[in-house]
């Protein structure tokens, strides 16, 4: 039967002080004399921490107990095999159902009495107590060089971290022309080719905020102390027009066509004969939407800008109806829905209130309050959200009139057709992708939504395509 010495350190620091797998191996060897405890093997771990069990030279020492050959396990102080309490129990349990005896240096601990025992759960506990301290110790310190915008993660192409600083290096201008053709409307297997990084490389550089100066931490970004690669403008270009989950086709509106009457999203299809139009992912399976050519789509977005920014007399009705929509008339009459939002939610938490105190002066029996105390409750719920939905409609319709005049003010300054047609493709996508929110498809006319603005009826014979039954633009706005 063997006696084992296991020895461990975590640094080159506490072998310079003189905590060396060879000191503790040698004060291991005078204790084993000193007891008659026979020669001593000795299992090392060095440069290991403790804070688990996945060392080799542990793993090596637990084996030599299952296979029954240790009488003796020493080691030079309890956080050398574990940091960890349950382990340590783990441990000092594995150890004692296998007749093996566990000794201390530092800590003069037998574990063949219930003394010992008790110390080794409380030495344990403060090993524990240390690394979890260390552990904490560790997060503040992250946490403040994060606040003072320092990068505590490994650098990202296009940097180099040098004394503690992030510095852009040779990459910094592939970082750049990744997002600028990202801008353009590439794909990411296109700007792979073209810039020679590698596919997954190119979706981590256009996901990090790393290249607008900032830092990370919990998945939360932080103003930084490093040169930023990239301007805001150039980081939200690459992302605008772009859904999370969903690969963006090549036409100018992909992504915005949608089905009026099965509310899907159209693609693109193309006829052979270089024709595109947007075709119902439902149709032939339960709807009977027509194609659409995505050339008299494109006409009826341009005209819904121009419309927009030229149009005082849609101006004016689509700010009428916005502030109808914000100062709806109230309905006359003493209905029960009525009286609720005139008495209000206070009143009716008042009313329970007095309920309550009629039942604890034992003026209404429990199977009457329990009645009313439902009814008001119920009550109270519906009164709450009417009120919670009045007002985030109304903070919704006054964003909404808010945005279109500012979106209509824009719009006022240009030309939008003359611009239209001296566009370039990527220009014309930004166009698109800044003021378009949607186009619905329905069988008579095209309702074409402006970010900002209420969706606008379109009618076919004004963009080109299919006569409809109407014959203006602009209606029902």
């Amino acid at each position: 039967m063997l006696t084992v010495a296991y020895c461990r350190v975590s640094t080159e620091e506490q072998a310079a002080e003189g905590f060396s797998i060879a000191g503790q191996a040698d004060k291991l060897r005078v204790y084993a004399e000193l007891h008659d405890l026979g020669d001593v093997t000795v299992v090392a771990d060095p440069g290991l921490s403790g804070k688990n069990l996945e060392r080799p030279g542990l793993q090596q020492l637990l084996h030599m107990v299952d296979e029954g050959h240790v009488a003796n396990v020493l080691t030079w102080r309890l956080d050398r095999l574990s940091r960890n309490l349950s382990d340590l129990i783990m441990l000092a349990d594995r150890f004692g159902q296998a007749g093996v005896a566990l000794h201390s240096f530092t800590e003069k601990i037998d574990l063949s009495s219930a003394t010992g025992r008790m110390f080794y759960n409380i030495l344990g506990s403060f090993a524990q107590f240390y690394r979890e301290q260390l552990a904490e110790n560790v997060r503040m310190g992250m946490q403040q060089a994060v606040r003072q915008g320092k990068w505590i993660n490994r650098p990202k192409i296009g940097y180099d971290l040098i004394d503690g600083e992030l510095v852009a290096n040779e990459m910094a201008p592939v970082v750049r022309r990744v997002f600028t053709l990202r801008s353009e409307g590439q794909s990411v297997g296109k700007i792979a080719d073209a810039t020679g990084v590698k596919y997954s490389t190119v979706l981590t550089i256009l996901k990090s905020r790393i290249y607008l100066g900032e830092v990370m931490m919990n998945d939360e970004w932080f103003p930084g102390r490093h040169e930023a690669i990239i301007t805001p403008e150039q980081f939200a270009a690459a992302h605008r027009g772009r859904v999370k989950g969903r690969a963006r086709g090549t036409d100018l509106l992909s992504g915005r066509v949608r089905c009026g009457l099965c509310r899907r999203l159209m693609s693109i299809d193309q006829n052979g004969q270089g024709s595109r139009h947007y075709r119902c992912r439902h149709r032939g399976e339960g709807c009977a939407q027509p194609c659409r050519s995505n050339l008299g789509l494109l006409r009826a977005a341009v005209l819904g800008l121009r419309l927009i920014g030229d149009d005082e007399e849609l101006q004016a009705a689509i700010r009428t109806e916005l502030d109808r929509a914000r100062t709806p008339a109230r309905k006359a009459g003493g209905g029960p829905r009525t009286r609720r939002n005139r008495h209000g939610v206070e009143d009716l938490v008042a009313q329970r209130r007095k309920l309550l105190r009629l039942y604890y002066d034992d003026k209404v029996s429990s199977e009457l309050f329990a009645e009313e105390e439902s009814r008001l409750s119920v009550a109270i719920r519906e009164a709450q959200k009417e009120s919670d939905d009045a007002h985030v409609e109304a903070v919704r319709t006054d964003d909404l009139a808010r945005r279109f005049d500012d979106v209509a003010q824009v719009l006022a300054t240009l030309d939008v057709n003359t611009m239209w047609e001296h566009a370039t493709e990527v220009e014309r996508r930004v166009l698109i992708d800044e003021f378009i929110a949607e186009i619905l498809v329905l069988p008579d006319y095209l309702d074409v939504t402006v970010h900002g603005a209420p969706p606008l009826h379109v009618c076919y014979q004004e963009v080109g395509l299919k006569e409809s039954g109407f014959d203006r633009v602009g209606g029902g706005t």
